[in-house]
């Protein structure tokens, strides 16, 4: 039985890596079958997942050996940490390792909402010709309004200062890291809302942070704010987003991440025909670099934990 269990993507270099020192089963489709994975897991020192794998209750149960619990990425609301915690189970997520990923993607969905162009392919294909209709904005001289300011929100400051943004960010845990950050300048929440052309999301998934962007909040931005969320589904209220964008209160969105992944025909058929919107497939930290680096952290972290229970 495997040592070692990948219940989801990972870099074939890694696996490799990883398969000259111990028995392992890597499987990209386990994360769909709940009880093939908890047979998978039964000897198992290690897993390693993404964001779909749900490491609480019977998994964790089904692995009395686990030891450690490796993340290819940084958002921990799929693991039980406490739970593992409590069995004496490591979780090791892969911090900073996809930082560029992310930041890039925040930085892209900010030109193509803020300059409204990039959508229109079929009507251009058509003979329309909608200049009028897509004249947008620069984003250099555009407020940025970070909620969080962990390695993912700086690297995106870092991008959006090279481009002439002005950066305010909000984080109760970071806040002197904030103020002594000479490219960035604190703001209480209510006035990051408030002043923010743009609001960029990099808050875990809590109890405190679920629908931190709600109808009063969305509201009480400026009109015409762009709000990319690229942190957790859940931390916006997609409903009260969604009527924002119908009623033109804000000119776009870029959503990465929802509460309910992936989406279903119920839960899909709202985001249809919402003007300003951008969806992707929780992808925005994924690219063929960080998919190396993720991966090789990944690895090591896994590794060095299992080392050290030998």
């Amino acid at each position: 039985m495997a040592d070692i269990v990948i219940a989801e993507m990972m870099h074939a270099d890694a696996v490799a890596s990883l398969q000259q020192d111990f028995d392992l089963r890597y499987d990209p489709t386990l994360c769909e079958d709940a009880g093939e994975l908890e047979t998978a897991v039964t000897h198992a020192r290690a897993l390693i997942v993404r964001n779909r794998t749900q490491v609480r209750g019977n998994l964790l149960d089904a692995a009395p050996n686990l030891r450690v619990v490796g993340r290819l990425g940084v958002g921990l609301d799929n693991i039980d940490v406490a739970a593992c915690e409590a069995k004496g189970v490591a979780v090791c997520p892969a911090t900073g390792a996809n930082a560029v990923a992310v930041a890039e993607y925040v930085i892209a969905s900010a030109f193509m909402l803020l300059r409204r162009a990039y959508t229109y392919n079929d009507r251009v294909i058509a003979g329309e010709w909608p200049r009028n209709a897509l004249v947008g904005n620069e984003i250099s001289g555009k407020r940025l309004g970070l909620i969080g300011f962990g390695a993912t929100a700086r690297a995106v400051a870092e991008r959006g200062r090279a481009l002439g943004m002005t950066i305010t960010a909000h984080d109760p845990f970071l806040r002197d890291q904030i103020e002594s950050d000479p490219g960035a300048t604190w703001a209480d929440l209510p006035d990051l809302l408030a002043t923010a052309d743009v609001i960029s999301l990099h808050v875990p998934l809590t109890q405190e942070t679920r629908h931190l962007l709600n109808a009063e909040r969305i509201a009480s931005t400026q009109r015409g704010t762009v709000i990319i969320n690229t942190a957790r589904g859940g931390i916006v209220d997609e409903e009260a987003l969604l009527s924002a964008l119908r009623e033109g209160h804000l000119s776009g969105a870029a959503l990465d991440v929802f509460e309910h992944e992936p989406l279903n025909a119920e839960h899909g058929a709202r985001f249809r025909d919402v003007p300003g919107l951008l969806l992707t497939p929780h992808i925005a930290g994924v690219t063929e670099e960080s998919n190396i680096n993720v991966s090789a952290v990944t690895a090591e972290n896994v590794r060095r934990v299992l080392a050290s229970v030998s």
